[in-house]
């Protein structure tokens, strides 16, 4: 059975009407169009899907519609603007990360979490922060020399 739900996303209210029970990934990207979040597994294994709710990084593909709450959801489009983008979103470009970026998401999402709670992080910190997400093109050297840029940059 449908409820209205209203969700803070980037700052920005939306009402949707929906299934308690839909995952938020859909809700992002069907209702909201966002197109950021991306589908990867739908098992909250890979890690694109992830978004933040309250500044703590989620699995929007398995996290229902009815835990969301009134948490405020950030995705990768609330993280930084073209104008005056994340210091990850930076740090991507000028390590020149991206192969297909299908992952790219998940693993930005992932590290901006990480990197606002601990500052000046050691390699082997943030191999096991982002140990969870995944990559089939195989860039993560240039994904952990991005990560490493950013730290610095934020520090």
């Amino acid at each position: 059975m449908s409820q209205k739900f209203t969700l803070t996303v980037n700052g920005q209210a939306h009402t949707i009407e929906a299934d308690p029970d839909m995952p938020l990934l859909y809700a992002l990207r069907d209702d909201i169009g966002l197109n950021n979040p991306k589908f990867g597994c739908g098992l909250a294994q890979c890690g694109a899907c992830t978004v933040h709710l309250d500044g703590q990084p989620t699995r929007s593909c398995a996290t229902p519609l009815s835990a969301v709450g009134k948490a405020k959801i950030t995705t990768l489009a609330g993280l930084g603007t073209p104008e005056k983008p994340h210091p990850l979103q930076t740090a991507y470009i000028e390590e020149q990360v991206p192969q297909c970026g299908y992952c790219i998401n998940g693993w930005i999402m992932t590290a901006a979490a990480f990197l606002s709670d601990k500052k000046k992080p050691s390699e082997a910190e943030i191999k096991d922060a982002l140990s969870g997400v995944k990559c089939r093109c195989g860039t993560h050297i240039s994904i952990l020399k991005a990560v490493k840029r950013a730290a610095t940059m934020m520090g």
